[in-house]
Parts: structure tokens; C-alpha cells; sequence
């Protein structure tokens, strides 16, 4: 993406220098009068720092009192909103000279986007980084998925409505469009959007995979994906294999597409600009929705009263170097919610807020939502015997945050809780081989398209609900032998190898007993059996608990990482009843 230059206009101030000439008529004048002759004086050098400065240096001067883009605003204008960002934002970005003021323009960037601007939440921004996360698992090709075309266009303009996917290539039925006749291709995807906003409507979108190393690019060229487009009397059209034109013709037109002769020729020929028009709208940033605010304060209010019990988890995410997502769990016991009856129907509402607070106090993310149970009034003593859970994804920087957590029963005004804690979000190096946390799940799923990266308990494709503890934070999960327990991991910053371009890692899994010290399950698999070109890789496991017997469990998930070198390793505890 090309930046305007800046424009510098630099004030300098000199002070006043007594020139030689003048000192030299105040001492012939002197002389004159006293009738003394005296040696002219020696010649000063003029002082480097009250000389007068050229325009390259006062260019540099202002450049150096500008703080250079570093940390984590490098990383979200480089990374995080690079495929979103108009050009404009991009520049008065790069003009900010303090944190304050770009921790600001972050904060109106995402509210310009917000679809809803008098909500605390901003389901634009969840929404772009959970399109990050998604990307980054799904279209890795010896970088992260958001680096890829793909990731590109899947992070500015969402999930396509449908994809032509050809994901080994082969034989291949060309359409008329394209000159008709079979030949043989390298692995492509189309991707079609109904209609995208600032584009148009029946949007088709070609990526190509020419290194069959799973990196597909986009292209406007259709021919680009026949992979025998170069070798001679192969892969004709049927204008070519009709004797009409030669395969040797499609070279010297000299037009965008080298597609052979057919009956669309022309039509094609006159499409070429609509192409290439095409691709300079869907490289470009999508078009800001929503009217700039110049002024947004984000508060909630925090309620005191007895207390009303509930319990908190979180876990930990990588969505880029330096975002994390971080789902908050709150799950809040039945007995602990009023209900009112009616009409045989029993019905309960909590309200939840939150706020997260950096170090120095400031709010830089709310959350919150109403949780409703109903239930027959006849099974309200059963429902009341267990709890209603709900999940807030947030994403955040590395860092220390205090979270605040309000609830209040909206049956009876007075039951208020209110939980507090800090908590440190990790941060995940480039070149350390590194994992998200271990999430223990009562349900673990895949989801239909539409809810893929979004929700509560969504985690990419899948629906992953952690199982809280009700005695505290630092307590083991329990399940019970009737549930199978499901655990989701993610593995980060696996090496690839330079001559295979594919990872080479070993994952052990062991289930130990903690009572008799015995392990109860062994078992491993391999990184190219998952995913073989992605730095990244998800592990999604499930089995039942029936064959064990109550008590203490511990799960240990190993990776060993053959190309770098590096291992990590992490463990947690569960308990069955």
C-alpha cells in the first residue's frame, strides 16, 4: 500500500549573531578615534548550532521528535487492521506522536465501524478478529492464514456465500466462458458473494494454487490454473481441437487472459478492464458503514447489595502477535436466580455486566447481556438444581487487566454479586513454540457456517463449552461418568521445513489417575496428519468417562517440535463422580 509523503512545516529559531563585518566597522571606528592601529581580527567559525537549517535538516528534525510506530500499535496498523484500513486512517496513524493519542484513534477507529454505536460492544471488532483467528487456522500456508489472499478477503468481506473448491486440482471440464474442452489443473477455489457493498452484486473471486503448497493467491487471470497451459498439443479448447485456432495463439494477444480461442472470445476481451476494475475494488479497504464519532466514553455502573453467587473462568487464545481472544465464562447456579410463576410457566432473568480496566484505570472494553430461564413450573425443583451459563469473547492485548463482573437478579432488585480479579493475557512470540490454554468442555461440536467465529463458546468452527468449577477458580472441573469429556487446544509457531514446506511435530496425550498415579490412556499423533503447511494446528479430542472410576484425573497434552527443536507441555486437572 503506497503512503502520501508528509507535509512539514517547522518553525526554528535563531538567535541573533553579530556578524564579523559589523564588529570590524565598531573596531575601525575605535581605532579611528584613539588613533591606534590594531591587526584585524581573526575570523570566527560560525557555530554549527545557530547556523540557519536547510529544509532536509528541519525535515529530519520534526521526523525525529515523532515516535516511531512500535509494540503493539505496529502490530495492530501492520497486522490487525491492515486489510481494513483506508489509506487515510493509515496516514493520520502514522502522524500521532503518543500512545494517548493513537490509544484514541483506535478506540474511534473501531466505533466509526460499530453497527450499533450506543452499545458498549462492537460487533464489528469481534467479528474482524474472530475472522482473524478463523483465517490464521484455516488458510496458513507457511505463514499465518491473515498474510494469504484468502485470509485477506475472508477477514475484509467475511465468509463467502459459496466456494468452487478443486483442492487437488486434476481433471477439469472447462466452461464455454472459458474456451470449453478438458485439461488438467493445479489446486483453485472460486469464492461467490451474492453481493458485497461498494462492489456489486454476483462477486466471483479465483485463487489459484500454482505451488500446490497449499498458498493459494488471487488471480483475474482464469487461465492461470490450468497446469497445462504451457505444454504443447495438451489441454486444448475445443476451438483448438476443432482446427479453428492454434494452441500457440493464446500467447500473442497480449490480453489479460490467455484462454484460447472460443465462442466468448470477445465477450471476454471486452470483460478484461470490468477484471481488473474487480480487483482494484476488492483490494481496497471496505468502505467505513458508520458515521465518525468524535468523542466515546464507555462506562457501566457498578451495583453493590448481598451477595448473589457466581463463578468465572477464562482461557486464552492467539488471534495475532498481539491480540488474544479471551472468552469470560460466567456460569451462575439455578438456586441462585428468582423466579417468578405464571400461567404454569416459571421465569427467571439475571442481568450481567462487565468492564475490563487496563493498569491506569481505563476502561477499554464493556461487555454484558440478559440471561433468561424458563422452565415449566412443574420442573422448577430440578431446574434449580443446575446452572445457566453464558460466554463473553473478548479481544485483548497482552497485558494485566482488572475485570469486573456484576449480576443482578431482575426478579428480586435487591440480589446483586459482583466478582473482581486481575488477570494477565499472554503474549505469544513469533519464534517460540507456544500453546493457547487447555479448555476442559461438557460440549464440543462443529457448527453450522453462518455461526462459524461467532457467539458464545465459538471457537473458529467449533462450539466449545468449558466446564466451570463451582468451588473456586483453582478447583478441578468435575464431570461425571455419564459425560464424555472433550478438551480443544491450540498449537502455535510450528517449524516449517524449508525443502518439504511442511510442519513435523509428534503430540503425546496421557490421561493419569492421580489417585493410583497410573496412566489411564496413551496416545499419539502426528502434525501432517492434521495439518501438514499450517503453522498453527487445532487439537479437538473426545472420550467417554464410563470406563473410570470416581476420582482425581489429570490430562497432559506434549508437543515436540522436530524442525525448531522446541517442546511445550501442559497439563490440568478434572475430577469424576
Amino acid at each position: 500500500m503506497n503512503i502520501p509523503g508528509r507535509l512539514v512545516v517547522v518553525a526554528v529559531l535563531l538567535s541573533g549573531v553579530t556578524t564579523w563585518g559589523s564588529a570590524r566597522a565598531q573596531d575601525a571606528g575605535a581605532n579611528a578615534a584613539g588613533g591606534v592601529t590594531q591587526a584585524p581580527p581573526t575570523t570566527e567559525k560560525p557555530n554549527p548550532l545557530k547556523r540557519r537549517l536547510t529544509d532536509r535538516e528541519k525535515f529530519q528534525q520534526q521526523k525525529d521528535l515523532k515516535q516511531e510506530l512500535h509494540g503493539v500499535y505496529k502490530t495492530w496498523l501492520e497486522q490487525d487492521v491492515r486489510w481494513i484500513i483506508t489509506p487515510q486512517e493509515e496516514q493520520a496513524f502514522k502522524h500521532l506522536s503518543n500512545d494517548e493519542e493513537r490509544d484514541a484513534f483506535i478506540e474511534n477507529f473501531w466505533q466509526r465501524r460499530n453497527p450499533n454505536p450506543d452499545s458498549p460492544d462492537n460487533e464489528y471488532r469481534d467479528e474482524i478478529y474472530a475472522r482473524i483467528a478463523y483465517a490464521n487456522e484455516h488458510f496458513a500456508a507457511g505463514k499465518p492464514g491473515w498474510m494469504t489472499d484468502r485470509g485477506h478477503i475472508y477477514i475484509a468481506y467475511g465468509k463467502p456465500d459459496d466456494i468452487d473448491s478443486h483442492p487437488s486440482g486434476g481433471s477439469y471440464q472447462r466452461p464455454i466462458e472459458e474456451g470449453g474442452g478438458e485439461t488438467s489443473t493445479y489446486p483453485f477455489e472460486i469464492w461467490h458473494y451474492r453481493y458485497i457493498e461498494g462492489i456489486g452484486e454476483n462477486i466471483d473471486l479465483e485463487f489459484v494454487d500454482t505451488c500446490q503448497c497449499g498458498d493459494y493467491h488471487f488471480t483475474i487471470d482464469r487461465s492461470e490454473k490450468d497446469a497445462l497451459k504451457h505444454v504443447p498439443n495438451a489441454g486444448l479448447t475445443e476451438a483448438e481441437m476443432d482446427g479453428q485456432s492454434d494452441k500457440k495463439d493464446r500467447f500473442s494477444g497480449g490480453g489479460l487472459e490467455e484462454l484460447g480461442a472460443g465462442p466468448m472470445s470477445q465477450q471476454n476481451a471486452s470483460k478484461e478492464f470490468d477484471r481488473i476494475d474487480l480487483a482494484a475494488k476488492i483490494m481496497a479497504p471496505p468502505p467505513i458503514k458508520f458515521q465518525d464519532l468524535e468523542e466515546f466514553m464507555v462506562s457501566s455502573k457498578i451495583l453493590t447489595g448481598p451477595p448473589m453467587l457466581f463463578d468465572v473462568h477464562t482461557d486464552y487464545a492467539k488471534v495475532t502477535n498481539d491480540t488474544v481472544m479471551v472468552p469470560i465464562t460466567v456460569q451462575i447456579k439455578n438456586s441462585q436466580i428468582t423466579f417468578n410463576t405464571k400461567d404454569g410457566v416459571s421465569e427467571g432473568k439475571v442481568e450481567i455486566q462487565g468492564r475490563v480496566s487496563n493498569m491506569t484505570h481505563k476502561v477499554v472494553q464493556t461487555f454484558g447481556a440478559p440471561l433468561e430461564i424458563d422452565s415449566p413450573s412443574e420442573l422448577l425443583v430440578s431446574k434449580q438444581k443446575a446452572a445457566s451459563i453464558y460466554q463473553f469473547p473478548l479481544a485483548l492485548r497482552p497485558g494485566l487487566y482488572k475485570i469486573d463482573i456484576v449480576t443482578k437478579d431482575v426478579n428480586n432488585p435487591d440480589h446483586i454479586g459482583r466478582w473482581t480479579a486481575a488477570i494477565n493475557v499472554p503474549k505469544f512470540d513469533d519464534d517460540t513454540l507456544d500453546h493457547s490454554s487447555l479448555i476442559l468442555a461438557d460440549e464440543m461440536y462443529r457448527v453450522p457456517s453462518k455461526e462459524i467465529g461467532t457467539g458464545s463458546f465459538v471457537l473458529g468452527d467449533t462450539h466449545v463449552r468449558p466446564r466451570v468449577s463451582t468451588a473456586g477458580p483453582l478447583a478441578p472441573p468435575q464431570f461425571n461418568r455419564e459425560q464424555s469429556l472433550n478438551f480443544w487446544m491450540q498449537v502455535y509457531n510450528l517449524g516449517i521445513d524449508d525443502k518439504s514446506k511442511q510442519n513435523n511435530a509428534t503430540i503425546n496425550y496421557q490421561i493419569t489417575d492421580l489417585t493410583t498415579k497410573k496412566p489411564v490412556l496413551t496416545a499419539e499423533e502426528t502434525s501432517d496428519k492434521l495439518s501438514p503447511n499450517a503453522e498453527q494446528l487445532t487439537l479437538e479430542k473426545s472420550m467417554s468417562l464410563a470406563s473410570l472410576q470416581p476420582g482425581l484425573y489429570q490430562v497432559s497434552i506434549k508437543v515436540n517440535d522436530l524442525v525448531t527443536k522446541q517442546q511445550t507441555q501442559v497439563t490440568k486437572q478434572f475430577a469424576v463422580d
